[in-house]
């Protein structure tokens, strides 16, 4: 029977939850009743949805770096080393616990102890186990959130929320196709319904918990409306299951036209996408990630990436953005790299706190307007079809799409993915469409491409050809935005 975006029914969510529970010794700690209390026992302060709403009120960038490492003390000191620059606080999860497993993870953490620290690249939270957790919980003042990469995350969903985090990164899509090779989007997407429902059972007893779809994907040229088109996916596929707290997230290209009007129409679309399939209780804000590609090596360089990433930011209002450091060549960054990263960027929004781009409705910035308008139109043509693949279940026709080739995102390891879209920056560095395949883009958007993509080959002095993919590839961490021959 084909996937649908329905509601789980509470037998069966409760159902597939004792199986979930059972499949690890730590799944006996969740209590959901004991859970629930301390939830609402917990201050404001530490509750991610009110920071977001708050924030998204009142025109506020919150800032939010990446951090996880293998020991419990060891995370905590990590956590309140950022806490006094970070307005919330990750806890980023390891590559073991993000593919199930658990028993790697546990000789990491034997490991870990005997060598005096971290030999694994994230927190093990299902390891941890709801106690482990709930100490880090306990430990900080801001909002916690899990950020992680895991297809299957039901189990570590249940330990991190029975814990008191009260956010929660990530889908059925977004943490599938960038991050697994053999897992069909079928199944990722279901144990991700299963997700969203638990986040609806806290909801429907009084408990709120930030969802985060994770909006970058593979972030290497992922023009807009691809990103887009699975970020509203995943918000309706979230909304259905219940949840009411949403936050839309998009990676930086580098074109600064390109990247405010996709961070406007992100917002737009969603809305729209959201009421039209009679979602009206929500609560919409969105998240800037700074550039997810190669870093250059020398610092005073990566932090110059850094302020690009911050100012885009500052000037949509975003309500949060993700901070990168200046060790992002060199592999997992110290804690100072870390603070340093929020530092920088902390100078840039506090610098345009008082600045911002204009509302697109005023007309201020017609490039920008324009670019919005392309971006809806890509976002559309990609859901009506998908809308249609389904039969109007956007569950059916988003896994229908993937094996169309419909959506198809660049540079991502699973089979799954068609990989045949290929990208490129035309001449001011925006992403645009070098190869569509079966992407359902109509012919007004492929002229568009062709010209902007001639204006850079007459620039270059070049054929448009697969070596300009390359080029763009490697651009930024070679120091340029456009991949240009020497």
């Amino acid at each position: 029977m084909p996937i649908k975006n329905k509601k789980l029914k509470k037998e069966e969510f409760y159902r597939i939850r004792e199986k979930v529970l059972a499949s690890w010794p730590t799944g006996k700690e969740v209590n959901f009743e004991e859970a629930l209390k301390y939830h609402k026992s917990l201050p404001e302060s530490k509750i991610f949805s009110i920071a977001m709403k708050n924030a998204d009120k009142e025109k506020k960038v919150l800032l939010q770096p990446r951090a996880g490492v293998a020991l419990i003390d060891e995370h905590i000191k990590l956590l309140k080393y950022l806490e006094e620059e970070a307005d919330l606080l990750p806890t980023t999860i390891d590559a073991y616990t993000r593919q199930n497993q658990y028993e790697d993870a546990a000789r990491g953490i034997e490991k870990s102890l005997q060598a005096g620290y971290s030999l694994l690249n994230g927190f093990p939270a299902v390891n941890h186990g709801v106690k482990g957790c709930r100490r880090v919980v306990e430990s900080i003042n801001k909002p916690l959130e899990i950020r992680h990469g895991t297809p299957d995350a039901r189990l570590l969903t249940e330990i991190s929320l029975a814990a008191g985090f009260t956010g929660y990164e990530g889908g059925g899509i977004s943490y599938n196709i960038p991050y697994a090779k053999k897992i069909p989007i079928e199944k990722s997407i279901l144990d991700w319904q299963y997700v969203d429902r638990l986040v609806g059972e806290y909801e429907e007893n009084g408990v709120h918990i930030n969802r985060e779809p994770f909006g970058p994907l593979t972030g290497t040229l992922v023009p807009p409306f691809i990103s887009h088109s699975v970020a509203i996916i995943e918000g309706l596929l979230a909304l259905e299951q219940g949840v009411k707290s949403i936050t839309l997230g998009y990676g930086q290209c580098g074109n600064l036209i390109q990247d405010v009007a996709a961070m406007f129409s992100l917002r737009e679309l969603a809305d729209e996408y959201f009421i039209n399939a009679g979602y009206k209780n929500y609560e919409l804000s969105t998240v800037f990630h700074q550039w997810m590609g190669g870093f250059p090596e020398e610092e005073a360089k990566a932090f110059a990436v850094i302020s690009w990433g911050s100012t885009v930011a500052a000037l949509t209002k975003t309500t949060k953005v993700i901070v990168k450091t200046p060790h992002e060549s060199l592999g997992i960054p110290t804690k100072e790299a870390n603070l340093e990263g929020l530092k920088a960027t902390r100078q840039i929004v506090n610098m345009l706190a008082d600045q911002s781009i204009p509302s697109t409705r005023l007309n201020a910035w017609p490039e920008v307007n324009t670019e919005i308008e392309i971006i809806k139109k890509e976002v559309n043509c990609v859901m009506k079809k998908v809308y249609e693949l389904g039969a109007g279940d956007i569950a059916e026709g988003a896994v229908r799409a993937f094996a169309a080739g419909v959506i198809d995102v660049p540079f991502a390891p699973s089979i799954f993915n068609a990989g045949k879209l290929l990208p490129m920056r035309d001449n001011g560095g925006a992403v645009r469409i070098f190869e569509k395949s079966n992407v359902p883009l109509d012919d007004e958007l492929i002229g568009y491409y062709k010209e902007k993509l001639q204006e850079r080959s007459k620039t270059e002095g070049r054929d448009i050809n697969f070596q300009m993919v390359i080029d763009d590839i490697y651009a930024i961490s070679k120091g340029k935005l456009v991949g240009r021959p020497k």
